[in-house]
Formats: structure tokens, sequence, C-alpha cells
């Protein structure tokens, strides 16, 4: 048993806090304006935790969605973690955001989740999902469309995520299902995980601990051409 945990994910367009007890969950809040993570996450936390009656010196831990999705929210995510962290004087796991909407959704046992990144790109992961805990079936990666879906796609899969969402019609065309997905609870998803994965260790150093990209931003891109 982990205690209270304090859930935050802000990688995509909408982002989510939750707070749990020992599996159980006591607050879920939405981020519903979409891109003003910066300025709603720290009011939502404030939020979520008066919501499930608990006192903010209570927490055991905080686990946040690492990524990849957009840069800005990813950071924010993090460094709002690390900050609580720090503070409290508490452990921080990091669980990938993909992994995350896998299991904030209930669609089957294998479940590939796509996240848009611009344009004809996309992030995605592929899992198995059971009583026993998630399976990576396809690691994260980052790439076109046409990439993943030529890939190796396992027996079964359905489609999650906004970019699921967005190229419905190309993913369907390509004889593959897709599901409507919860795109505003990751942090629930987040905290199934440890439920789920007793075991998973906390971040070795907060202070130096970085989120997962995936792929380096434009920024970065652009310096090392």
């Amino acid at each position: 048993m982990r205690g209270v945990l304090l859930a935050l994910d802000t990688s995509g367009p909408f982002g989510s806090v939750a707070v749990g007890r020992d599996g159980e969950l006591l607050a879920h809040v939405e981020l519903a304006e979409r891109r003003q993570h910066a300025s709603r996450l720290v009011p939502s936390v404030h939020e979520a935790l008066t919501r499930a009656g608990v006192d903010r010196g209570a927490l055991d831990g905080i686990v946040v969605g690492e990524g990849p999705g957009s840069f800005t929210g990813v950071r924010v995510a993090a460094a709002t973690a690390k900050g609580l962290a720090h503070a409290l004087r508490v452990p921080l796991w990091a669980v990938s955001s993909l992994t995350a909407a896998a299991l904030a959704s209930e669609e089957g046992p294998v479940r590939y989740v796509l996240f848009d990144a611009r344009g004809d790109r996309v992030y995605g992961a592929c899992y198995g999902v059971g009583a026993a805990g998630v399976q990576e079936l396809v690691p994260p990666h980052g790439g076109t469309l046409r990439d993943a879906l030529a890939g190796d796609v396992p027996p079964g899969a359905v489609f999650l995520g906004d970019a699921a969402d967005r190229h419905r019609a190309v993913i369907e065309a390509a004889g593959f299902p897709v599901r409507d997905a919860r795109h505003d609870a990751l942090a629930v998803g987040l905290l199934r995980y440890l439920a789920l994965h007793p075991e998973a260790p906390p971040v070795a150093d907060p202070a130096t601990w970085e989120p997962a990209y995936v792929r380096a931003s434009a920024a970065e891109r652009m310096w090392t051409a």
C-alpha cells in the first residue's frame, strides 16, 4: 500500500489531477481549459485535495505523467510535481502518459494509444492490460501515422487517444478499430498504474529527473542540426 497519492498529467490538450488512497479514487479534477495548464494546474491540485478531504501535508507521494506530449504541458506537470515532492519530502513516481491513457480506458485487453504530435505525426505505444498489470507490447515511439500503422500492430488492438480520434477515418480504413478515450482522465490512469504495480520504484533523484519527451523539441533540433 502506498497511502495517499496525488497524480497529475498535463501532457495533452486536457489535463487532469487525481487523489487516491491505497488504490481507491478519492477525487478527480479535469483541466477543461485547453492549453491553460500553467495557470490552472496548481488551483486544480488545491481543488482535488479539497474534494478528497486531504491536507497537502498528509500526502504520501506524487505521481506524474512523464510524457510524451506537448513539451510545455509536460514541463508544467514535471516542474509542479518535482516542487511538491521536494517541499513535502515525499517520493515521486513518473509514469508514461501513454500508459496512463491506456489505463484511463476500459476498451479491450490490447490498447494502442496515439497522441497527436501535429501534422501527420504521432506519439504511440501499445499495451496489454489485465488483472496482473500492464505489459508494454510496442514501446513508446514518435513518427508518422503511416509508420505506426505499418509497424507491428498486435492482434486485437484497439486504437485510443486524441490522434486516433483525429485520424479515425484513416485508421479504420487500414482495418483497425478506434474507440473513444478519456483524454481528461490520465491522472486516474496514473493511480491505476501504481495500484497494479505496487513494486514500481520511485524516481531515484527527483531534482535531476527529466520527462520522457520521446523526441527532441523543435528548438533542440534546430540547435543540433
